[in-house]
């Protein structure tokens, strides 16, 4: 693996990082790209980044994908890889600034897309969203599922994306593998997503923000195998043309059970405060992955007990500066 160059994007970010470990510990040379945005406290990605910096294959460059001329002098290197993990997150966020999603999910992801093609890297891999599924699709879902009615300029972004990664497939024969993400949560994760929230909440005593009556049901999938799910994509000699595979926990719980293990792990109970629900929420996520476990041999390992166990020991260790991150 050595002899091997992979581009990661969205490197600091909470998959972005964990994938760029891995590579590195399989033996991978790594090029770590991202802009260090402020879509949220920007800490999180630092203390992230310095996770990796010490490592002597990894190189990091911060630009932004959605400038293609930045980005197109990494490509002197010989990737054999790119692994796109640069994104803006988060339906809710997005309903407010769409332009900010499409500029990097969609110009960003056709960038690169471009740029394996005038060098003629031979693997993209693109992380999509179990929110490109929407209600009417029957659960658990199906990677052939009907993605045609986003809810969110976030989904819809995420949904160009995937489109066009077909159609360097297509044109060029681009090997693309995009990945579908469940409800990713683990240490270090993305403030804006509920377990944090939910964790910092409780363990501060501050009030629990819920929105709905706690009855949405979620496919949260742990952090390490989801960058295990990827790495295995990215290695899987079988994917030899243009493949979508959803990577989820198979077992989805309600957020109510979610708050009760938080409960249970921080020793503290919630004070909850109910606000509605948001328009662009789906009722239920749940990924059908006979497809991850046929093609890869993938199946999640760390159930949400677990999870939220390893996600409270590290918010107690990180507290003096987790507990003033803006969330």
């Amino acid at each position: 693996m050595e002899s091997e160059n992979v581009l990661v994007t969205g490197a600091a970010g909470f998959i972005g990082a964990q994938v760029s470990l891995l590579l590195l510990r399989a033996g991978y040379r790594v090029v770590g790209v991202d802009n260090l945005n402020d879509a949220y406290d920007v800490r999180l990605k630092e203390w992230r980044l310095k996770q990796l910096l010490g490592e002597p294959r990894f190189e990091f460059q911060r630009l932004d994908i959605g400038a293609r001329d930045s980005v197109r002098g990494l490509f002197s290197s010989r990737f054999t890889a790119v692994v796109n993990l640069a994104a803006r997150a988060g339906v809710r966020q997005s309903v407010e600034n769409p332009w900010a999603y499409v500029e990097t999910n969609v110009t960003g992801a056709l960038n690169l897309l471009d740029l394996c093609r005038e060098f003629g890297v031979p693997r993209f891999l693109l992380a999509s969203t179990s929110s490109i599924y929407s209600p009417h699709n029957p659960l658990p879902f199906r990677e052939d599922a009907n993605t045609d009615c986003p809810l969110s300029p976030y989904v819809a972004s995420k949904k160009a994306a995937e489109a066009l990664a077909y159609t360097y497939h297509h044109l060029y024969g681009l090997q693309v593998t995009v990945l579908r993400y469940f409800g990713v949560y683990g240490p270090a994760g993305r403030p804006d997503m509920s377990i944090f929230r939910f964790v910092r909440w409780i363990a501060e005593g501050e009030p629990l923000v819920l929105n709905g009556d706690g009855t949405i049901r979620r496919d949260f999938t742990y952090i390490d195998d989801i960058a295990a799910g990827t790495i295995q994509a990215l290695e899987c000699d079988a994917l030899n043309g243009h493949t979508v595979i959803n990577l989820g926990d198979d077992r989805p719980v309600e957020m109510n059970y979610v708050i009760r293990v938080i409960e249970a792990a921080v020793g503290r109970s919630a004070r909850i405060e109910h606000r509605p629900s948001h328009p662009a929420d789906v009722p239920a996520t749940w990924a059908n992955i006979e497809k991850a476990k046929k093609l890869l041999g993938w199946q999640p390992t760390v159930q949400i007990e677990e999870g939220i166990q390893r996600v409270v020991a590290w918010y107690r260790a990180n507290a003096d500066w987790v507990k003033r991150i803006r969330i």
